[in-house]
């Protein structure tokens, strides 16, 4: 297999409000489509964490936890979660740990309620 790049898609009830927080969160410069049904953000020098995320307009809302996140990998999680608060997500579960490989996670919900998590290694 030659593998060329790795997106994601990201199913949304309010694809422009999702897309105007991951754009954020992770640093896509480049954005195409009106959410009718799909945004992709594309184009990131956060050391590519994808080539693109494709934001998808669904009917019905979330209703259960998604079996795939993003762990947003960070060197200070206290200011990378004060900037995802302002940009409107909520903390779910406070970080515990160190867990694996001496990591902390802070589990994270976007707008929408989509599970994330802040990982920070601590010294």
């Amino acid at each position: 297999m030659e593998l060329r790049a790795v997106g994601a898609t990201l199913d949304s009830n309010d694809p422009e409000l999702i897309a105007d927080f991951w754009q954020a969160a992770i640093g896509f410069k480049k954005r195409i489509g009106d959410g009718q049904p799909y945004i992709t953000l594309s184009d990131s020098e956060v050391g590519r964490p994808l080539n693109h995320l494709t934001i998808q307009r669904v009917p019905e809302a979330k209703m259960a936890k998604h079996r795939l996140h993003f762990d947003l990998f960070v060197t200070d999680d206290e200011v990378a979660i004060a900037e995802l608060v302002a940009l409107g997500a909520t903390v779910l579960v406070p970080a515990t740990g160190p867990g694996h490989e001496g990591m902390t996670a802070t589990v994270m919900a976007d707008p929408e309620g989509g599970e994330f998590c802040v990982v920070c290694r601590r010294s």
